[in-house]
Order: structure tokens, then sequence, then C-alpha cells
């Protein structure tokens, strides 16, 4: 009997968010092989200034189409031959080192065979005039300050041709991109936090919008926009009010401002503006404190201010002398508070809502002075105190919102305490807080009472004087009443006593430690083979669609394993995964030459990695599992893993064989046993900030040295 023929599936058809995102993927994918760039700062901007070219000459296509048909002239804003259309939408056209040279030389040869400007030397040149200033201008300026960094044009024209996928004049792909790209700005600012910029959460974001309410027909205003989380929120609220032609003219001119320092922050903010709706940015490229106070005026007040300042920094002499002497301080915060409280209209039409760290709050000296003008002379209502780990992974910070508007002074300050995590003590960068977890104040803010979570305080007493009349102290950390705490009643002499025994059983416990690694001078020790005690787990699960998988991530230079994610089934590329269990060692073969690799910790248990994450069983009989852990927090292990890792430059994988067949030093089990309680005592230390951190830090690497090295010095 013959076999009926199977007829062939169809392709599926992918939504529009798959594709966009699979083009995404696909550019970074290729970004990863050129030479010139190194890691998502790299990488991420250069996706950017691409995908803002295509979208503004997709743009410009609309606005020609418009005036043709209005029977009017138009004249572009980026003339030919440097339009996206003219160099990059051919798939076959300019590339390798041409293309390079048409994008950074000063004069080259065009892609129409002519002699000019490069284009980034055109893009900066850009003036505009006959009402066109404000898109040149902002053209001008996003390339002032950006540079090519890829080294292979024809990469460069596989992500070109990539990007020319993308149609910006499609609402509904601009509208999915802008949802993309926010997660890629995610990522970008996680690459960024060790640089000292702090984003802020978009939860945060959205409620201080929320409950500052920005209408139609006022200003609003962001002084230092990083990425323009505040000002794309503050779009999308207001969008919601734009029903006429006249409403949607005065949303896209006359309703936002931003000012951002940073060129690579300002590129950002640019693009994303963009693509959430705001055709003609206006967000001033210089330091929004360059201004002196005195001189700014009515014309230059706006009706909301909705920031998070820079923290912490330092501003030259120049800056501090734009403000009042006794008010000049080297804490950037506090000298944005003062723009802030100067830049808003009078008279009840101004008001702002503004992320301060912990410390401003209790700061003394030109600290209580600001506070106490803010307090005097505008109508500070509202303070939100929020739960460390808010701002995870750039700080551990505590912050506060600071809500107050102009029709001041003020007479009772409202405090409200945001609850801790449900389950947790704080936040972090795998568990971080949600919009939901704000509820509870959002039904309380026009409603207020006094509850476990909210209180008021008088204004006037606040603020302290001397018999002059000079503010001697301002305090804004006033705690929670109505949380019972543990009240010192001890003299000082008694405190500073026993903060005096505690650094003597401090020390003691030092030297103890010492003595015993100074008698272990002469131990002994037996070279043993990694592949003795490290057993390859290889047991693999099938993925079930609908159920839930934990995913860890592992992180660089020592800092351990921790939660990805939770995800289904069905959003797991590869369809089989390795289950680890707790007290497995998990490493990663590209990066555990940077240290990415640790011991899995309970909370881990069951979680799934893929291939390029080999993990292994401890034998205990030989290595104890923690003692191990101990062991992999020194430059030494590294330098093996690094020894152990072959290849080429982009494809440098750790060689399991070679890795398993290297040996370290290791002690008898007793010996780890004995080892483990003193190097938890120091690690203990560490925590409580009983010693120095540095000074102890160090110990711990010179006992973990000596060990790794077969010899036990004094520590």
């Amino acid at each position: 009997m013959a076999r009926t023929a199977r007829k062939k599936a169809e392709p599926k058809q992918l939504t529009t968010a798959q594709r966009l995102d699979s083009i995404i993927k696909s550019a970074r994918k290729i970004m990863r092989k050129d030479k010139g760039l190194n890691g998502d700062l790299d990488r991420l901007p250069m996706l950017t200034w691409i995908m803002f070219l295509k979208f503004l000459d997709d743009m410009e296509r609309i606005e020609e189409g418009r005036a043709e048909l209005a029977g009017k002239d138009y004249r572009p804003i980026i003339e030919a031959p440097y339009r996206w259309r003219d160099w990059a939408a051919d798939a076959d056209g300019i590339t390798g080192p041409d293309l390079l040279s048409f994008l950074v030389s000063e004069v080259t040869e065009r892609p129409d065979g002519t002699r000019g400007p490069g284009l980034f030397a055109y893009l900066r040149g850009l003036r505009g005039d006959n009402g066109r200033r404000e898109r040149r201008d902002v053209i001008a300026t996003v390339f002032q300050g950006f540079a090519n960094r890829m080294e292979s044009g024809y990469l460069l024209r596989d992500v070109v041709n990539l990007i020319d996928g993308i149609h910006f004049d499609s609402s509904e792909e601009v509208h999915t991109l802008g949802r993309l790209y926010e997660t890629l700005l995610r990522e970008m600012r996680d690459a960024a936090g060790d640089s000292g910029e702090f984003y802020t959460p978009r939860p945060v974001v959205r409620f201080m919008v929320e409950v500052t309410d920005p209408k139609l027909g006022e200003t609003i205003l962001d002084p230092a926009c990083g990425t323009g989380g505040f000002l794309t929120e503050a779009f999308q609220h207001l969008e919601r009010q734009a029903d006429t032609v006249e409403k949607r003219r005065i949303l896209q001119e006359d309703s936002f401002f931003g000012g951002e320092a940073k060129s690579l922050p300002f590129l950002l903010s640019q693009l994303n503006l963009l693509l959430h709706g705001l055709h003609a940015p206006r967000i001033d490229p210089g330091n929004a404190l360059r201004f002196r106070l005195a001189e700014i005026g009515e014309d230059q007040r706006v009706n909301v201010i909705l920031t998070n300042p820079p923290f912490g920094g330092e501003e030259e002499a120049g800056i501090l002398n734009n403000f009042p002497e006794d008010r000049r301080t080297a804490e950037t915060a506090l000298l944005f508070l003062q723009l802030i409280m100067r830049r808003l209209k009078r008279a009840g039409r101004g008001r702002a809502a503004v992320v301060v760290p912990h410390g401003t709050l209790f700061g003394d000296g030109i600290s209580a002075r600001i506070k106490a003008d803010l307090l005097e002379k505008f109508n500070l209502h509202t303070i939100v105190r929020l739960r460390e780990g808010v701002f995870e992974p750039y700080t551990d910070i505590a912050t506060n919102l600071l809500f107050f508007d102009t029709s001041g002074p003020s007479t009772d300050v409202w405090f409200y305490e945001q609850p801790e995590p449900e389950g947790r003590k704080k936040y972090s960068k795998t568990a971080p807080m949600a919009f939901e977890e704000f509820e509870a104040c959002l039904s309380w803010w026009n409603d207020r009472c006094e509850n476990e979570r909210a209180w008021k305080v008088s204004a006037k007493e606040l603020i302290e004087r001397d018999e002059k009349g000079s503010v001697v102290k301002c305090n804004l950390d006033i705690k929670n009443p109505h949380t019972r705490g543990f009240e010192d009643e001890r003299l000082p002499k008694e405190i500073i006593r026993s903060l005096l025994d505690r650094q003597r059983l401090v020390l003691d416990r030092l030297l103890e430690v010492s003595d015993y690694f100074d008698n272990q001078k002469d131990m002994e020790l037996r070279r043993v083979e990694l592949g003795r005690f490290l057993v390859k787990h290889t047991e693999k699960i099938s993925l079930e669609p609908s159920s839930e998988y934990k995913q860890i991530t592992v992180r660089l230079w020592g800092k351990g394993l921790a939660l990805r994610g939770i995800k289904r089934g069905s959003e797991i590329a590869a369809e089989k995964q390795v289950r680890v269990s707790a007290g497995q060692f998990l490493m990663s073969r590209i990066d555990a030459r940077h240290g990415a690799f640790g011991i899995v910790l309970g909370d881990l248990d069951g979680a799934l990695v893929s291939g390029d994450f080999p993990a292994f069983d401890i034998d205990s009989n030989i290595v104890l599992p923690h003692f191990f852990e101990w062991i992999t927090r020194t430059e030494a292990f590294v330098d093996l893993c690094r020894r152990a890792s072959e290849g080429s430059t982009n494809r440098v994988r750790l060689k399991e064989d070679k890795f398993l067949q290297m040996a370290i030093p290791i002690p008898s089990l007793q010996t780890q046993k004995d080892f483990l309680e003193r190097l938890d005592v120091l690690a203990d230390l560490q925590v409580e900030g009983a010693a120095s951190q540095a000074d102890l830090s160090a110990l711990i690497q010179s006992v973990l040295h000596s060990v790794f090295n077969g010899k036990a010095t004094a520590a």
C-alpha cells in the first residue's frame, strides 16, 4: 500500500517582536566578531547610531510624501549622498575599507563617485535653518562626541544590512522596537555600573511620574536625563491627553526639555525619545550647572521637574562659582537640588520629584542650609523612603524621593516608608523592585492618614538655629515612630568603652589566627590533579514547554553565581539543559580565565545551565567543597584557568581535559577543617566591619596564597 506523502509544514510566521529581536541579536552577534569592540559599552552605542540614521531616513521619507501631497517643496534634513538610502540601503553597496573611509574621513570618495566630507564630518557640520534648526542641531550634537570603533568594514556592512530590515515608518515596529531598546538600555546600564552612573529603575520612574501627574500644556524638565527614562515615561503619560492636532503639536514642541553632559547617554537618550514618539528631543548637551543660579529667570522656569541627579560627584571650581558662597558644596546632588528649586515656576505653578541619597537627609553645614531653604521657601510635602538595594547593581546606597512644590512654605512634612520586599531584607539585581509594590503608597497618596508606614512632622521642628538665627541643623532623617526600635540609654563613655573592648576582642582573634598559620610553616601538602576530585556532571534533562526553570548567571572575578531569571521551557533556546545541584562547582568555558566560576548554593539547587557551563561534583573525601571555594578565590587559581584556556582571539575556551590534568597543593582533611575555621573567622570580621576591610582582604589573600603554593608563612 502506497504511503500518502506528508504535506510540508508551512514555515511559522514570526511576530513583529520576534523578527525585530532576531535582527538585534544577529547584529550584536556580528559585532562580537569585531576586534575594535570590547563589550556592550562599545557595541550598543554603535548599534544605536546605526539605528538612529535609519530612523531619520524613514522619517524623511514620510515627510517628503506629505510635502508632495500638499504640493510643497521639501528640503531634506540630510542631503544626498549622505542619506541612508544613498549608502546603506543597497545590500551589495559600499563595504570594507571604502565604507570605513566614507564614515570617518574628513575628505573621501563618496558612494556617488564624487569627493567631499565623510559622513560623520558632514553630520557634525549640520546647521539648522528655515524652521529645521531643532532636528539638524540634534543630529550635529549627537555625532560631535562619537567615533566609529569597528575595525572591519565588512562586518559593519553586515550589521547595516540587518538594520535596513527595520521599518521605522511602521508604527507597530517603532512601538515594538521602543520596548526592545529599553532592554538594550538596561544592559547598557549594567555594563556602565562601574563607571559611577546610577540609573533609575523603571518602577521608581513610573511612580514619580504618576504622583506628580504632569498635564498637557505644562513644561517638563530633567536636567540630568541620562538615557531619558523620566522624559519617555512623562511623554507616554501626556500622550494619552493629546487627542487633537493642536494638542499633539503642544506635546511635540512645547512640553519636554532635558540636559545630559556625557556624550554616550546623550546619544542613547536621543534614540530612546525618538523611538517613543518625541520627534525632535530638546536635550541640552552641556552641564546643567554651568549657569549662574542668580541669572536664571522666569523664561527658564518650568512646571515640572523629574530627575535623579548624580550622587557624590565633585564639580570644578568654575561650576561652584555659579552658586552663593555659603551654598557651595562638593556634593553634586545638593548643587542640583538648588538648581531645581531655582528652575521651578513660582506661585504654586511648579512642582518636583527628586531622587536623593540618604546622606542628604541628615547632612549638616551647607547641606542643612540648603534643606532649610527647601522647607522655608517651598512646600516639601512628602518624602518617600526606599529600601536598600532598589538601585542594584549600580549602588547599594539607600535613597529617598523628595516631592515639593512652589506653594510653600512647608507646614507638615509627610513621610512614607516603603516596606521590605516580601520574604527578603533587600532588593537585588536578580530580584528587583516591581511597580506593584507602590500600590499601597498610591492608595494612600490622595487620602492621607497616619499608619504603620506613614507619619507627619511639623516643618518648624526640623530646623535648628543658633542665637544669631543661623541654621545649624536641618534633619530630614526622621525615623518611623510606629516601629519599635532599641533605644540605647548608655552614657557616651560607656559606649566608647564597649567599642574599645570590641576592638581588643577583634585583635585577640586576629592574633590567634595569625599564630595558627605561623605554626603551619612546615605542614605537608600533596599535589592532587583536579580530575581526582572534580567529577563532570553530565545529566541532561528534556524541558517541558509549560514548566518554569531557574537559570544561572556566572559572574566574573570570583563574584560567584547568581540567579539570572526564571523562564518557561518554551522560552529556552536549547531543548536539553544540565540541571545542577547545591555544592557542585560550576564554571564558564569562555570566561573561566576571567574568574567566572563558583559553588552552587542552596537557593540555586535544581537550576539549569547550557553546555557552555560545565558542572562538577566535588569528592569530599579528598577536598571539602567549602575549602575548594576558598582556593578558587586566589589569583593563582584564575591563572591556572587561564593556562588551561586556548584558542584564537575571539574563540578562547577552557579545555576541560587540560584543566582536569592540572594539580594543586591540598592539605589533609583535618587541616582543611582547621583552615576553614580560621578563614571563616576572618570573613565574619570582614562582614561585621570590625576591622579594616582592605587589611582583612590582604590577610585572607596572603593566607590563601600560602596554601596554594604549598608553603604556609606567618600571616
